[in-house]
């Protein structure tokens, strides 16, 4: 039932990242807020799989990636409607229903089997469960920090150069943007701290010291300081907020290379 529920999932924000990519190319703007509808839904669906999981039998570890990737796309894609409205953010479901769409379709083709699962209490216990979930919200917020960054970019790019879109095509302004940036930014950070310290936690739990030097770790930690340089910049200092934009970007493609893309080179 919870890789049909992913399915399902997926295919709904399929279809809104389709009705979005064809409110923009029609004169028709009801089809964005169409869109917007479809993604809730997809969230209820979404947030229905995590509940399969806990009936009837074992649930998949939240430490394995699929599970992992397919929390962040949840609560990343909940926070962008918590948003959407309020800042005018209704044109960048276009980009992210497909990335929630990519998320659940390539997590539900690689998560196990429920009847395969054997019913284990997790090594780490609690602490394994509160890392998990406190990283992935944090790596997900801080998601949202560069997707509101890349299109402040190109938007501060296409304004500096006089191009002009389409006239049914409206970005976000550049007001809007930087402060969701700034929200996404506030609120990630933290998390990701809390995801550090509990994974510290964890690590001592199982391995007995706090410390293991594993390329996770290490990594991890990197990440860390150079998104508390990218905090402290944006609110401490007084940064331009097209710096602050870039930055946004540039740090969570770091994030995202130490705590998923080193996965596959170690």
């Amino acid at each position: 039932m919870v890789i049909q529920l992913h399915q399902l999932t997926a295919a709904i924000y399929l279809i809104a990242a389709l009705v979005a990519s064809l409110g923009l190319a029609l004169p028709a703007p009801r089809l964005g807020r169409f869109s917007l509808l479809l993604l809730g839904a997809g969230v209820i669906a979404h947030a229905g799989c995590f509940g399969a999981m806990h009936v009837g039998g074992a649930a998949p570890s939240l430490n394995e990636l699929p599970v992992a990737v397919s929390f962040m796309a949840l609560i990343g894609t909940i926070f962008y409607l918590v948003l959407a409205r309020k800042a005018r953010l209704v044109s960048l479901v276009v980009l992210v229903a497909p990335m929630a769409f990519v998320s659940v379709f390539v997590a539900g083709l690689r998560l196990p089997d429920p009847a395969t699962i054997e019913m284990t209490t997790p090594a780490g216990g609690s602490w394994e469960h509160a890392h998990v979930l406190l990283a992935s919200s944090g790596l997900a917020l801080l998601g949202i920090a560069g997707i509101a960054g890349m299109f402040y970019l190109l938007e501060h790019r296409r304004l500096k150069s006089k191009q002009r879109l389409g006239p049914r095509f409206r970005l976000p302004s550049l007001e809007a943007l930087d402060r969701v940036n700034s929200v996404a930014l506030g609120a990630g950070f933290p998390m990701l701290t809390l995801g550090v310290i509990t994974g510290l936690f964890w690590v001592e739990k199982t391995q007995g010291k706090v410390w293991t030097g594993s390329p996770h770790e290490v990594w991890s930690v990197i990440a860390w300081l150079v998104y508390a340089v990218v905090v402290a910049l944006r609110f401490t200092r007084d940064q331009g907020a097209r710096h602050a934009a870039a930055s946004a970007v540039g740090g969570f493609l770091f994030l995202l290379f130490a705590v998923i893309g080193l996965k596959f080179f170690v």
